[in-house]
């Protein structure tokens, strides 16, 4: 058994910038200083007649990616997540494809290829600030739309597979 502690950049994530005819997945990396993954569970509990404590259920997830960034104009990433915020999209205008990438779970038999899970996100940009002699932050979350799809992304195409 392997006991190896996941560090942060054995993750990769990627966030569609194309068209839906033309995917195009941008490395979310130079600029982002905080890209995290909170699943939410939603519970249910109830507490039936012969028990003292509550039984649990997990219902649902409400899932979201809070992000931290420097707005650098070079990154599509970066910039796509700021022009949501800065022209104040809403509904499907401010939703957009992301990967998440375990570059610690490598496929079998095709290099630059592992497990990934492709999410539909509703992008919630919550601050474009910078205080002076600062860079400029673009702060907010990716909420999760619907549930994610399992499969793998390679990292040398940019193309991700869904498991049959």
């Amino acid at each position: 058994m392997n006991n190896e502690t996941v560090m942060r950049h054995q993750i990769a994530d990627y966030l569609d910038v194309g068209t839906t005819a033309t995917p195009s997945f941008a490395l979310m990396g130079v600029g982002f200083n905080t890209l995290d993954e909170n699943p939410n569970a939603q519970t249910d509990s109830k507490t039936y007649i012969h028990q003292k404590a509550q039984t649990s259920q997990i219902k649902n997830y409400q899932t979201q990616f809070p992000f931290d960034t420097d707005l650098i104009s070079s990154e599509e990433a970066v910039m796509a997540l700021y022009d949501i915020g800065r022209d104040q999209k809403t509904g499907a205008d401010a939703e957009m494809d992301y990967v998440r990438v375990e570059l610690f779970k490598p496929h079998a038999t095709e290099a630059n290829t592992f497990e990934a899970r492709k999410f539909k996100v509703a992008v919630a940009v919550s601050g474009i600030a910078g205080a002076g002699g600062e860079a400029v932050k673009v702060t907010g979350t990716l909420h999760g739309v619907g549930d994610p799809i399992a499969g793998t992304f390679s990292t040398a195409t940019k193309t991700f597979t869904p498991t049959v």
